[in-house]
């Protein structure tokens, strides 16, 4: 399925990415089409990026974790990585205080509301984000 628009990505859309989970799928089409076209992008919060790589780390090893750093920051997976400013970090700290989400989920709803954009997950932490309006889903 091609979207006229882009995409939020979370921690969880890429873990399931990463080690081919449920989910996985549906994040490769978003990779691959903001591989193939220059109107579409995956944003992703640099929260988000550390939260991947802490995980990658415990669950996988160190050398895992950086070769996905590496290979975001190079360019080969194709994500525009979006860093916390003061702003972001007080309306992501909103959002946790109203709602009971994970710190770091907190910053991709950031990030999906900044951008007007829906929010990839697979987290179902998150349904109450969608249940209230705050984010929508791809």
């Amino acid at each position: 399925m091609r979207y006229a628009v882009s995409i939020c990505l979370d921690s969880f859309a890429l873990l399931s990415w990463l080690q081919d989970e449920a989910g996985a799928a549906m994040t490769e089409g978003f990779l691959s089409q903001a591989t193939g076209a220059h109107d579409f992008q995956c944003y992703v919060s640099a929260i988000n990026m550390g939260e991947v790589y802490y995980r990658l780390s415990r669950i996988h090893s160190a050398a895992e974790a950086d070769r996905f750093w590496e290979e975001a920051q190079q360019g080969h997976i194709p994500l525009t990585i979006v860093e916390p400013t003061l702003q972001r970090i007080q309306q992501a700290a909103r959002l946790k205080a109203r709602y009971p989400i994970a710190y770091a989920d907190a910053f991709a709803a950031q990030l999906a509301q900044e951008k007007q954009l829906p929010l990839a997950s697979g987290d179902p932490e998150l349904r109450v984000l969608e249940a209230h309006g705050e984010i929508t889903p791809p």
